[in-house]
């Protein structure tokens, strides 16, 4: 009864967040499931004018490449898209043009279309001093597909200038985030992403706007051994607005994090740091502008991975991991920066890259859908219907077993899986009449081809689907809190297309016990 009353509640708090997104000027939250960060901004007023990754689509509806390789057999190059539009890189194509030899990442593309590509600075490159950073040091996951991480080690950088590029010059205001590591960092200068000088040379104050992530401490008192998100606008990393350090930095140690710098370009600017992989944004500076920097003297470079006098004849000395960002014109609004680290928590960023449906395998199975991040598919104690419901960290062991799964080899077919409660062993998750179940087996085909699903690639572009076995044009999705195997379309409720891309995918979470 306390189970059925809590989803109650759940579900009336989502109908009336609903309707407060409907009535709100801004709704990029709310249609987080089914935009990439480029539409939230844009939405917000402040378009992206450079956008890239090595990971995913930063726009919904993108679906050219996301970078470029270059193997050192045959000194060929290849470009790597995303697997569909809106969606993650598709690294097979990379493993397999790698395959016996190494591989350097030679561009990141600019999906904005506005000709931003950043491209690696040295011979070959934009010329300079630098190499490639190497293709293969970091596999990883997002939505539980595999990626690749661009890996910067000293003596890597990558530079982009177009004079028509749109990106904000002079004191215009602008905006930038990306989602970087913890991790792999240093205190030698600079792990930048952002605004830079055309010229490569220090050209005085204001003359950057870039996010610097690492462990540097350039002014001198700093609190804590970081990483930490700072602000390099030229001769100096700024942790707040004065050289003197700013109190409410915060350690980023996170395996993901999210930074983000934003500058009216005259008085005012503002530092925000969170884990990439969930939560809500710190703010860590929100003030004046530090004396000398008002109005800034950008000049509508940029960088990644060096500091703004880097590296046509000298060499880069920083350390850092990009794996997303975006410079974006305007000074973004906290509501639209909400927004884009909600999407990127959901995007599922993960170190796991080995598949989650091996037989014996536990896994717990999160919901995409906005509304419903925090839930995770699960049977309800009271009765045998699957249902989903918040589970956290905090959350009891019973609520914690009911949302894992054993996975087993399916029951109608072994390419396919089936899922054993891990709480209640012998009992599989299973449709009848559409709704799923946790039941016993009967000895039957029937049950066997009910209780087998087969793991797709997800409907939205992340995580993924699992398609029933003897229904294929059904999978497996969430309608009101309930589990049902669903189409896309159709005379029951539970078909409705509205959300069905998003409801139907699922991100595979570590198992909760």
């Amino acid at each position: 009864m306390l189970r059925r009353l809590r989803r109650g509640v759940v579900v009336c708090l989502a109908a009336v967040a609903l309707v407060f997104a409907g009535l709100g000027a801004f709704s990029g939250a709310a249609q987080a499931a089914t935009q990439g960060p480029c539409d939230i901004y844009a939405a917000g007023g402040t378009p992206c004018v450079a956008a890239h990754s090595t990971t995913r689509a930063l726009f919904a509806s993108y679906n050219g490449p996301l970078y470029q390789v270059q193997r050192a057999s045959d000194n060929t190059v290849q470009n790597i898209g995303v697997r569909s539009a809106g969606g993650v890189a598709d690294a097979a194509a990379q493993d397999s043009f790698c395959a016996g030899t190494t591989c350097t990442i030679t561009r990141v593309y600019d999906q904005t279309g506005g000709g931003n590509t950043l491209v690696y600075q040295g011979p070959g490159g934009t010329g300079g001093a630098d190499t490639a950073a190497t293709a293969t040091t970091e596999a990883l996951s997002v939505g539980g597909q595999k990626a690749y991480a661009l890996y910067i080690n000293p003596g890597n950088s990558y530079f982009a200038y177009n004079s028509t590029g749109g990106v904000p010059a002079g004191s215009s205001p602008e905006g930038a985030y990306m989602v970087t590591s913890g991790t792999h960092v240093n205190n030698s200068c600079c792990f930048d992403y952002g605004n830079t000088e055309i010229d490569h040379k220090a050209d005085g104050n204001g003359a950057m706007d870039a996010i610097n992530f690492g462990t540097e401490c350039w002014f001198g008192g700093c609190s804590g051994t970081g990483p930490w998100v700072q602000a390099d606008l030229e001769n100096g990393l700024f942790s707040g607005g004065s050289t003197t350090w700013n109190p409410n930095q915060v350690s980023q140690t996170s395996r993901f994090v999210t930074a983000m710098l934003k500058n009216n370009g005259t008085t005012h600017m503002a530092l925000k740091g969170a884990n990439a992989q969930s939560g809500s944004l710190t703010q860590l500076y929100s003030g004046a502008l530090p004396t000398g920097y008002n109005p800034m003297h950008k000049q509508g470079a940029i960088i990644l991975g060096s500091g703004g006098d880097c590296c046509q004849t000298n060499r880069n000395a920083s350390a850092g991991t990009f794996y997303e960002g975006a410079v974006v014109k305007g000074y973004p609004s906290d509501a639209t920066d909400a927004a884009v680290q909600a999407d990127i928590a959901a995007a599922g960023y993960s170190t796991h890259t080995t598949n989650p449906f091996t037989p014996g395998a536990k896994v717990s199975l999160q919901a995409t859908t906005s509304c419903c991040t925090s839930d995770y598919l699960q049977h309800d104690t009271g009765d045998d219907k699957v249902v989903i419901a918040p589970v956290t960290s905090s959350s009891s062991a019973t609520d914690k077993g009911n949302a894992t799964w054993i996975v087993r080899a399916g029951l109608a077919d072994s390419s396919c899986v089936s899922f054993e409660s891990a709480d209640t062993p012998g009992r599989y998750l299973r449709h009848y009449a559409f709704q799923l179940h946790l039941q016993p087996p009967a000895g039957t085909g029937q049950f066997a081809a009910d209780a087998t699903f087969c793991p797709k690639q997800g409907n939205s572009g992340t995580g993924y689907s699992l398609q029933s076995f003897n229904y294929p044009a059904r999978y497996i999705r969430h309608y009101r809190f309930t589990g049902y195997i669903a189409s896309n379309g159709g005379t029951n409720a539970w078909d409705t297309s509205s959300s069905w891309a998003q409801d139907t995918s699922w991100l595979t979470a570590p198992a909760w016990s």
